[in-house]
Order: structure tokens, then C-alpha cells, then sequence
């Protein structure tokens, strides 16, 4: 039987229903080196391929981050426009979520973006509500003053779900409500005048009270406990974020299927540069020499001289299945673009008997749901900031979220248009994609379109965007034709 002190750094048994989804976007948010990394685990050695062909095949597979871009895309729609304040927000608490949301110097945009990512890309993730260690306890401060002399504000922490180890929760007044939570957290302190360590620990939150464990190697390195404390609030400040929830503090990402559909793409990708590998080397074959001694030398500047009857030729691959790899990559990627753009996709409503009669009742895309719910925790988050200095109120923000399409089609053109946007994308790949949707007539010669767009001279809006002439430069126009 495990003690406390070894179970509390051990994932609990619902954290690892979620565990293999989040490893396996680990790696493909991590690119190439992370898959690499992952080894046969993600690219299988086939049938009688030895160790050193595996690793050979796996250094020189690359990964086409369809996912992580993908992911990327979405999550940065609804920060097109900054989150919108409330009226009802305490006037401390909106400048420290505009200025250092989370004391590293993100404002609350740039650190939801992020937060926002994570939910899309591992299905959940979380926002711990902090208060500076060893300051006077917030709920001892009654007064503004006395907050800013004792250096007490709440600040917030992202929590990636792989850190998440273990929960505790139940049912009170109908809302499931956490009694303990484990996450584990890695701090930084000096070593020595001239460096730095980090130090991985576990931390234990329950209602009211705190306390750390770490590793001892004294002791074989169990965890033993290291710091605790009383807080002065009576619930435990985390809020979890979700991509796609199944359970209270469980979720699974929204495009798992893409996911799934990228590894493939990294395997089949790895297949057909190992067939090209073998079609562009041709063998060379000699026949017709029994001699064991006979050497030739092959080269531009060297002649071959073979013995009568002897023949020299090469053996090349037919390529065959070159073309037939090729298709099977393309239609992965159009697979992997229509799952990143089904979250686009405006869905009708459920409309229940009382909604009937309602003309409000619109329809929304999951992306928007996702934001909607983000949205819902933020204003969570501010209640808790506002609980921690004895505020009651701690009001609510607006996230924009009008990015809604009406048709695969139209919401596919819109990943399209934000990646050549973020540079992911030619121009003339552009024009072909929502050509190919159908969005753009058939007759539509994308290079002519280009050299025609170039020839129409600068986009609308951007005339006299221009920096001014250096001094003593010739002035040919003012741009309106004077």
C-alpha cells in the first residue's frame, strides 16, 4: 500500500482516461523533433526493419503541422478585437488584467489566447487565482490602501492539463465543486551567485488551506511535505477551461479526429519519402563476370571497359506507386483542412418548445461555443480575483466572437485566407484552394489573377500608407494624380 506522501505525485485514474489524446497532441504540437522524439510510437518500425533503419527513416521524417497551425488559426479568431470589459469590473482589478494579468507581463488578451489554444488543442486546461507568496493574507485587506502597501493583488496562472494530476469534487447545491486538487508546478531558485535551478514539486489545494511536497534525495527521492499554510478564502480558486467537456475537470480535444489523421499523414509521409528515396538511387548491375577481382570506377570523367560478354546497366524503380502515395498525402490534407473547418461551421439550434416562438434563437459553430464557454470562466476568474481582496462583485468581460460560417465551403476559405494571413501560404495556393471550394469561378487562372492584381497597383486603403520621401528626394505625385 502506497503512502500518502508516494500517491501524491501519482496521476489519478481519471486524469488517465485523458492521458493518451494528450500526449499524442504533445507531440504534434510539438513538430517534428517531439514526433521524432515519440519514436515507434508514432511511426511503427514495419515488418523485419532493423534498429538502425528505423532510426535512419525516423531522422529524416518530417511532420506537415496541419494541427498546430490549425489550432493556432482558430484560437487566435476571437482576439481580432480586444476582450471587452464590463462596466461592473472593479477598477483595480480591469488594471491589473490590462496591464499584468498574470505578473509575466501578459495582459489578460495575450494570456486567454494562450489559454485558449491549450482547451482547443488538449480539450482542457485551467486558471489557478494566485496571490504572491509570502504576503500579508488577502482577506486581511480591507482597504485600498492597504492592499497596494502590502503588495497583495490576485494574478493568474495557466495550468496545462499534463500537470494536473488528481481532483476530488462533489455536488454542493447542485454545482460540483472541487475539495482537493493536485497539480504539479516547477519553481525556479538560485544556485549559487551565478545560476539557477528549477525545482519540480507538487501542489496540494484544498478549501482553506495549501501545502507543497518534493523530492528528497536523502530519502530516495520521495515526496515529502515541503511548505504549507492557511488561505483566507474557503474554496479552492481554480477554474477549469474546456475544448470539448465530458465530465466535471475532464475534456477531449474538439479535432481529435484530425489529430489522428495528422499522425497518419506522418506516417504516410515517412512512407513516400522512403519509396522516392529508392526511386531517384538507381543499382547498378554488372553481369556476365565471374572474375571476384574485377573493380570498375563510375564517373563523368572515367570509362568503363568490360570483358567480352560482360554487360553493365542500372535498375531503376518503376515508380508506380510514387503518383498513388502522392494522392493518398493530398487527400489527407483536404481530410485535415474540412475537420479545422467543421468548428466554423454555424450549426442550427436546438429549439425546445418554449423557444418556438423566439426569433433570437440563432445557431452557433463549435469554435463559438468553445469561446463562449472560455468566456464564462473568465468571469469566474474575476469573481475569485475580486474574493481574494474582500470585493463582492467582480463583473464579467465580452469576448468577440462573430467568426461564425454559413457552409464547409466558406469556413474553409476563411483557414485558408488567415493562413496566407499568418504567411502559411502562397498566394497562388490561395486562389487554387477556393477555386477548388468552388468559391472562385472555374475560369479563374490563378497566376493571371495574380499578375492582374499586381498590375491594379496597391490594395484599396493603403494609398498614402507610404513613409514620407528623405529630404531633398524628388516628388513626383501626392498619389491623386497632381
Amino acid at each position: 500500500m502506497q503512502t500518502n506522501e508516494q500517491a501524491v505525485a501519482e496521476i489519478s485514474s481519471a486524469a488517465k482516461l485523458m492521458a493518451d489524446d494528450i500526449d499524442m497532441v504533445r507531440c504534434l504540437m510539438g513538430g517534428t523533433r517531439a514526433m521524432r522524439k515519440a519514436g515507434v510510437k508514432y511511426l511503427p518500425a514495419w515488418a523485419n526493419e532493423d534498429t538502425l533503419k528505423h532510426q535512419t527513416r525516423l531522422s529524416v521524417s518530417t511532420l506537415f503541422p496541419a494541427y498546430s497551425r490549425t489550432v493556432t488559426t482558430l484560437a487566435g479568431k476571437p482576439f481580432s478585437k480586444p476582450i471587452n470589459f464590463g462596466d461592473d469590473v472593479p477598477p483595480n482589478i480591469k488594471e491589473w488584467m490590462e496591464d499584468d494579468a498574470d505578473m509575466q507581463g501578459r495582459n489578460l488578451d495575450t494570456f486567454t489566447a494562450t489559454v485558449l489554444e491549450a482547451a482547443l488543442a488538449y480539450g482542457i486546461c485551467g486558471i489557478l487565482v494566485d496571490v504572491p507568496k509570502g504576503k500579508v493574507e488577502p482577506g486581511q485587506v480591507v482597504t485600498q490602501a492597504q492592499e497596494a502597501a502590502a503588495g497583495v493583488r490576485p494574478y493568474l496562472i495557466h495550468v496545462v492539463p499534463w500537470n494536473i494530476l488528481g481532483w476530488k469534487a462533489k455536488a454542493i447545491n447542485g454545482v460540483m465543486t472541487l475539495l482537493q486538487l493536485r497539480l504539479r508546478e516547477f519553481v525556479t531558485e538560485e544556485d549559487g551567485d551565478f545560476a539557477e535551478k528549477e525545482i519540480e514539486q507538487i501542489r496540494v489545494l484544498e478549501p482553506g488551506s495549501w501545502e507543497t511536497y518534493r523530492k528528497v534525495k536523502e530519502k530516495e527521492g520521495e515526496w515529502v511535505p515541503f511548505e504549507s499554510g492557511p488561505t483566507s478564502i474557503d474554496f479552492i480558486p481554480f477554474v477549469p477551461v474546456y475544448g470539448q467537456r465530458t465530465d466535471f475537470m475532464m475534456g477531449k480535444p474538439p479535432m481529435l479526429e484530425m489529430a489522428h489523421l495528422n499522425v497518419k499523414h506522418w506516417q504516410s509521409q515517412s512512407d513516400q519519402d522512403d519509396i522516392l528515396h529508392v526511386c531517384r538511387v538507381p543499382i547498378l548491375v554488372v553481369s556476365g563476370i565471374d572474375d571476384d577481382s574485377f573493380s570498375m570506377t563510375i564517373g563523368a570523367s572515367a570509362a568503363v571497359k568490360l570483358p567480352t560478354g560482360a554487360n553493365a546497366f542500372f535498375v531503376e524503380h518503376s515508380g508506380g506507386g510514387v503518383g498513388a502515395g502522392r494522392t493518398s498525402l493530398e487527400d489527407l490534407k483536404e481530410e485535415m483542412r474540412q475537420a479545422g473547418a467543421e468548428l466554423l461551421v454555424i450549426q442550427a439550434a436546438a429549439i425546445t418548445a418554449t423557444q418556438v416562438s423566439s426569433e433570437n434563437s440563432v445557431g452557433m459553430c463549435a469554435l463559438q461555443r468553445i469561446v463562449q464557454g472560455t468566456e464564462d470562466a473568465l468571469d469566474q476568474v474575476l469573481q475569485y480575483c475580486a474574493l481574494w481582496i474582500n470585493q463582492a462583485e467582480g463583473g464579467h468581460v465580452t469576448i468577440f466572437n462573430d467568426f461564425g460560417a454559413t457552409s464547409l465551403a466558406e469556413a474553409g476559405a476563411q483557414l485558408l485566407l488567415q493562413m496566407r494571413l499568418s504567411g502559411d501560404l502562397s498566394k497562388e495556393t490561395l486562389l487554387s484552394e477556393i477555386k477548388r471550394r468552388g468559391i472562385l469561378s472555374a475560369e479563374v487562372d490563378p497566376a493571371k489573377e495574380m499578375e492582374a492584381a499586381a498590375a491594379d497597383g496597391p490594395p484599396l486603403g493603403t494609398m498614402g500608407t507610404q513613409p514620407n520621401p528623405p529630404a531633398g528626394a524628388g516628388q513626383g505625385g501626392n498619389g491623386n494624380g497632381q
